[in-house]
């Protein structure tokens, strides 16, 4: 089988537009958790999430062509196009046919759906735009990406709730391990801080209310608290086969080596019981890798800051890493707790950290940490980066209707 690496990055995120600015930021233990102002949410009982700040389409997309497209798919856009020039990327017509792109998403165009809803009961269905639905549906953000850029290999969208941009990596690394593309665009896209998507998580009492100090909201793995905080953004990674990307002398943030996944078959919402529909996924990947869990130095935690979430994922991960776990030798960090929940995007942006960890020998840190849960006790690298040689890390994302993926990413050594 082909090997797999990591060439190119992109990232939109509550804390930075772009690979450094994200980067730099986590590793500083920035929050990027603020007051919604998006929409009037005055009547809400969570008034803020994790917004990307100064966002303007115009950098990434012709001007003509937003009225195209729904906020999630700016996004993967932009991200696409700074991963593309990351990776320094110039395809031939032959490689356009063995390239792909897989973004995954959650929820897929609220704004859009929203906005139409109001034309339609202001004005009348003859007021709707013709550009609704393709700025609704899910699967535009990885076709967009793919009109932008030639990709002329599979397209699709990964739509399995908070794992949907895991996965997208995970099922484009597949399609270049059996030879059927060279290259895959792939991540994922979320756009969901609307009157919708709050008010919905908020109805089902998933979020944290510290209206009051928003950036101490999202506290994973703390004794205090009290739900998720919302995010939005991007993460797009440039997958090649190694032949390819040797071939053209790319750099090489990391190998993406194992790859996990499974189903709770449990609960809506709720995890399985000690994690056990995580343990699989992880173990899953490890062994795809062909690692032991002893060998793995970090790993990226799904790490809500729920209640009942961050106590399942740390039973698993005890589960499955035993003594190095334990004894404090595996680290473990949730930068949830900076940039909120990205829903579809965060498995991608968390893929995207992990190959960063890896390339520049550097942990960031799970902010307001302060108050450990007793029930959470491994190292989950409190409130300020670590440096580390990191060889294999793991990355986490699971999804309502229980649905885990796992990714560990490796050092590429020749």
């Amino acid at each position: 089988m082909e090997r797999v690496v990591i060439t190119g990055i992109g990232l939109v995120t509550p804390v930075g537009i772009g690979r450094d600015e994200t980067w730099t930021a986590l590793l500083a233990g920035t929050s990027g958790i603020a007051p919604i102002t998006l929409f009037d949410c005055s009547a809400f009982r969570v008034r803020f999430a994790g917004e990307v700040k100064d966002w303007d389409g115009t950098r990434f997309i012709e001007k003509k062509k937003l009225k195209e497209m729904d906020r999630f798919i700016e996004f993967a856009l932009g991200a696409a196009s700074m991963a593309m020039k990351d990776a320094q990327l110039e395809l031939t017509d032959e490689d356009r046919d063995e390239a792909g792109c897989f973004i995954g998403a959650g929820l897929g165009g609220l704004f859009t759906l929203e906005k139409t809803k109001q034309t339609l009961m202001e004005k009348g269905p003859q007021k709707i735009s013709p550009y609704s639905i393709p700025g609704i549906i899910a699967n535009l953000a990885a076709g967009q990406v793919s009109m932008a850029h030639g990709l002329r290999g599979p397209s699709y969208c990964t739509t399995s709730a908070c794992s949907s941009g895991a996965h997208a990596i995970g099922e484009a690394a597949e399609w270049i391990r059996r030879g059927k593309a060279q290259i895959m665009v792939s991540g994922g896209a979320e756009a969901t801080v609307t009157p919708v998507g709050i008010g919905g998580f908020e109805a089902m009492y998933a979020l944290s209310k510290r209206n009051d100090d928003p950036k101490a909201a999202s506290r994973p793995f703390d004794k205090s608290r009290d739900g998720f905080v919302c995010g939005e953004g991007s993460g797009v990674v440039i997958l090649e086969s190694l032949t390819h990307a040797k071939k053209r002398g790319a750099k090489i943030y990391a190998e993406l080596t194992g790859y996990g996944a499974s189903s709770d078959g449990y609960h809506l919402t709720n995890p399985a019981p000690h994690g056990e529909g995580a343990q699989r996924s992880m173990k899953m990947a490890l062994k795809d890798a062909g690692i032991t869990p002893d060998q793995v130095d970090y790993v990226n935690a799904h790490g809500t800051s729920t209640p009942v979430g961050d106590i399942a994922e740390s039973e698993a991960i005890t589960a499955v890493f035993g003594e190095h776990a334990t004894s404090k030798k595996l680290w473990i960090s949730s930068t949830k707790s900076m940039m909120g929940h990205l829903l579809g995007a965060a498995g991608a942006v968390e893929s995207a950290v992990c190959a960063l960890a890896i390339a520049e020998g550097k942990i960031p840190p799970t902010i307001n940490l302060t108050d450990p849960d007793p029930a959470c006790a491994l190292d989950y690298v409190p409130l300020v980066a670590r440096e580390r040689r990191v060889k294999h890390a793991l990355n986490n994302s699971f999804g309502f209707g229980g649905t885990n993926c796992s990714l560990v990413l490796s050092r590429f050594e020749g």
